[in-house]
């Protein structure tokens, strides 16, 4: 499927970005035969790929992805959406098999991907299942037992000095310059189309009823703007009525979304607990305050006190995830205080990584 430029209406075969700069997007959403989500044939033992219809990508690579749980957390009156029961770890596996496939779609026989640790582990083993060499580009500190992961899957690992934004420009300078794909997470349209599936298992496990609100981490958005790209697919297709309100959770230092919602004092502190969402400006900046407005969502810092206490007790409540991960339900608790939430709304979080990862 051809690609499209929302902002300047360009179309392509292939490419990562816009000559206008703009991330790209398929040049339409696919949309099941079905009327009625009861007479399609969904089958969680697919995965994530039960939902096919809904996907630009033909499946080619895949290690059995998506379908993850989604259990009663009676401590925050909340569902628990339990996205570390990937095979890398991460919610990230579900944009690598289609960005991945995609991949294979077009051909590329190199890919490189700048990562603070989730996406590129993802990104590897999903090029190691496809056959096809990886050079993955993290932060100089990035954790030891991500690089494991990256190199244990055949991928190469290049660190780089400085800033989370230095690291994505030293991976784009080597796609200006070489031969490789660009298997981006944060600009690859393949990528939402996988995280977008979140979205339509939600719906299936709750019998097509949506919740009140999603709460989630929010960083280069690609679970969030995966999330509000599902539902409303969902509502395009007329499975369901009406989309949830959409919450995003930032960690404080790195928080230009809820900056631009509520002032500069967002910005304030540096969470370095949540690392893995540490984004000061993401690509997708205007798409992600779009699905915010649209759905009549918000978007909170936490500080970094916050997201340590909160990770304490989902680890005693047996929810062994990484730190990334408590930003989301601490910004519950933040909702809930600020009236935004109220005390019968129906609520999803995600819990997007594994704490086996360190």
């Amino acid at each position: 499927m051809s690609l499209r430029c929302p902002d300047c209406g360009r179309t392509y075969d292939d490419r990562w970005r816009c000559e206008c700069g703009s991330p790209l997007r398929f040049a339409a959403q696919p949309l099941p035969a079905a009327d009625d989500p009861t007479e399609a044939d969904i089958d969680p033992r697919e995965g994530l790929w039960a939902f096919e219809e809904f996907l630009p990508v033909d499946r080619h690579v895949t290690l059995g992805e998506g379908y993850t749980p989604l259990i009663d957390a009676p401590t925050w009156d909340a569902s628990f959406k339990l996205e570390y029961v990937f095979p890398t770890g991460s919610f990230k596996d579900r944009g690598a098999t289609t960005t991945l496939s995609r991949a294979v779609e077009v051909g590329a026989e190199r890919v490189v991907e700048d990562s603070s640790g989730n996406a590129g582990a993802a990104i590897a083993t999903y090029a190691a299942r496809a056959g096809i060499s990886a050079e993955i580009y993290v932060p100089a500190g990035v954790k030891e037992s991500k690089v494991k992961a990256i190199r244990r899957a055949g991928a190469d690992v290049v660190r780089v000095e400085g800033s989370r934004e230095d690291v994505t420009d030293a991976c784009i300078e080597a796609v200006k310059t070489g031969d490789a794909w660009y298997a981006s997470h944060a600009w690859s349209p393949a990528f939402f189309a996988g995280t977008a599936t979140m979205a339509c298992e939600i719906a299936h496990q709750r019998d097509w009823s949506v919740p009140d609100a999603v709460v989630m981490p929010l960083g280069h958005g690609t679970m969030f703007l995966g999330a509000y790209r599902g539902f409303h697919a969902l509502r395009e297709a007329g499975w369901i009525d009406s989309l949830p309100t959409l919450l995003g959770a930032q960690a404080a230092g790195y928080a230009p979304i809820a900056a631009e919602l509520h002032g500069e004092s967002a910005m304030a502190g540096d969470n370095t607990v949540a690392d893995g969402i540490q984004i000061r400006d993401p690509i997708q900046k205007q798409q992600i305050l779009d699905a915010i407005e649209a759905t009549d969502g918000d978007a909170i810092a936490l500080s970094k006190e916050a997201v340590a206490t909160e990770l304490e007790t989902l680890h005693a409540a047996g929810f062994y995830t990484e730190p990334t991960c408590a930003v989301a339900p601490a910004a519950l608790r933040e909702y809930r205080e600020q009236g935004i939430i109220d005390p019968d709304d129906d609520v999803v979080v995600p819990l997007s990584g594994s704490g086996l990862k360190g």
